[in-house]
């Protein structure tokens, strides 16, 4: 079976983002139908507005794992469509994590919009708080981690306090030593 892990990326992928595409539809038909249609009293300019600038990064984001997970197939005439290319990993660390956080944040502002109005808005500023936190607490481990490089250079090396207790009692003994690189 040739492929199988490329196999199983593509099926899964695909499978995530019709899901992702059929709450967005629903979410935005919940809007449309709430805010323009049932509570048209409430529905102006401002509401439309914020609507249209708000969700906006959602649909951008769900365009972007579109076109960046969505697998291709090439036809191959009787023997079917043969997989081309499997498509980028929709559940990998990193920045695909964080556009999913962002994705499913402003589903729940957009559905909370719907129900209770112009002022769930304020729940979106929470995106850019988390975003701050995220780079602070990436930059701070980096900052950390650069203090350990840095007893290296102060001519105190790494291992020499440190080892194992077995490296720790066979130099005592005089037994074989550890030499430091």
């Amino acid at each position: 079976m040739a492929q199988k892990a490329a196999k199983q990326t593509a099926r899964r992928n695909t499978s995530i983002l019709n899901r992702a595409h059929l709450i967005t539809l629903g979410i935005h038909a919940l809007f449309i139908i709430l805010r323009l249609l049932i509570f048209r009293s409430s529905a102006t300019r401002t509401t439309s507005l914020l609507y249209i600038i708000l969700s906006s990064p959602s649909l951008f984001i769900e365009f972007w794992f579109e076109r960046i997970g969505r697998p291709t197939y090439s036809n191959q005439g009787s023997t079917g469509a043969e997989l081309r290319k499997s498509g980028e990993d929709l559940e990998a660390k990193g920045l695909t994590e964080y556009m999913w956080d962002v994705l499913y944040w402003t589903w729940g502002c957009v559905a909370a919009a719907a129900m209770f109005g112009d002022r769930a808005w304020w729940m979106w500023l929470i995106i850019p708080m988390y975003s701050a936190w995220l780079a602070y607490t990436t930059f701070g481990g980096m900052r950390q981690g650069m203090v350990g490089t840095a007893k290296v250079s102060d001519g105190v090396q790494p291992g020499a306090q440190g080892g194992s207790n077995r490296q720790k009692k066979l130099e005592k003994r005089g037994g074989q030593k550890v030499q430091y690189r």
